[in-house]
Formats: C-alpha cells, sequence, structure tokens
C-alpha cells in the first residue's frame, strides 16, 4: 500500500460517509445509502470490502457485481424520479474509501448543467419527505429482481 496506512481487515463505513448518509439498502456486494441532500435524489454504493480504495482493489467477480448494483440503483431512480439525466461517478478525493454516487438530474435542479458538488448547500431532508424518500427506495430495492 505503499505510504499509505495499513489496510483494515474488516469493512467499517468512513464516517464522513456515515454522517452525511441514511442507510437504505443492504445488496450482495454494496451497503446502498441516500446522501442527505434534498436537491437532489441521490444514491451511495459502498462496497463492503475492507480496505478498497479504488475501482481496481475489487476482483473481476466483485467489480461485475459493483456493475449491476450501480445498473440497480439507476434504474430505481430512473423508475421513481424520471430525471432528465443519471450520473454515476467514483471520485473520493475527500473520502477514500470506494463509493459510488448515483445522482438523478433535473434541468431545474440547483445546479444543472454542472455537476452537483461545491454548486449549492446540501439541503438536509426535512424528516417527512426523508420519511417518504427512504420508504420509496427501499421498496424499489426491495421488489427489484
Amino acid at each position: 500500500m505503499g505510504r499509505h496506512a495499513q489496510a483494515p481487515t474488516r469493512y467499517e463505513l468512513h464516517p464522513q460517509l456515515a454522517a452525511d448518509t441514511h442507510p437504505l439498502a443492504t445488496l450482495a456486494l454494496c451497503e446502498v445509502r441516500l446522501m442527505d441532500d434534498a436537491n437532489y435524489p441521490w444514491l451511495v454504493l459502498v462496497p463492503t470490502i475492507a480496505g478498497a480504495r479504488e475501482l481496481i482493489d475489487l476482483d473481476a467477480g466483485q467489480r461485475r457485481q459493483l456493475t449491476d448494483e450501480i445498473d440497480q440503483a439507476a434504474r430505481l431512480l430512473r423508475d421513481a424520479f424520471q430525471p432528465y439525466k443519471l450520473n454515476v461517478a467514483a471520485l473520493g478525493n475527500l473520502v477514500p474509501q470506494l463509493h459510488v454516487h448515483v445522482i438523478a438530474r433535473f434541468e431545474n435542479d440547483p445546479a444543472w448543467p454542472a455537476p452537483v458538488w461545491g454548486r449549492v448547500a446540501a439541503r438536509p431532508y426535512p424528516p417527512e419527505l426523508l420519511i417518504e424518500r427512504v420508504q420509496v427506495l427501499r421498496e424499489g430495492f426491495l421488489s427489484a429482481p
């Protein structure tokens, strides 16, 4: 691992991801979380692989599974919200733990057409909307084939 700290031996969610998101579902590879930003329907998929920082830290089977789970998340967002565009990104510059953002975008959203990062302040979900959003998305994951 070069100059980086030794890789953890068990999966643990990065504290920043835990603080910024709400748990939604557990898939075969990933923990799926809802970003606490009501500006956009925004999912974060976190592979539950200890020490994974990059896509290349996953083996071939895990990479295929991640692609399938990104597909599932994207289809759920498309079906539930009918966005104009879906953004999928794995950046990890501030949070090094491997995670993938799947964001439903609309031509009238606050950051359109720019990327969502650094454009407008996150708008935490009001409790009622959070409950509704989590319920819709959890049902979508539970009913997925």
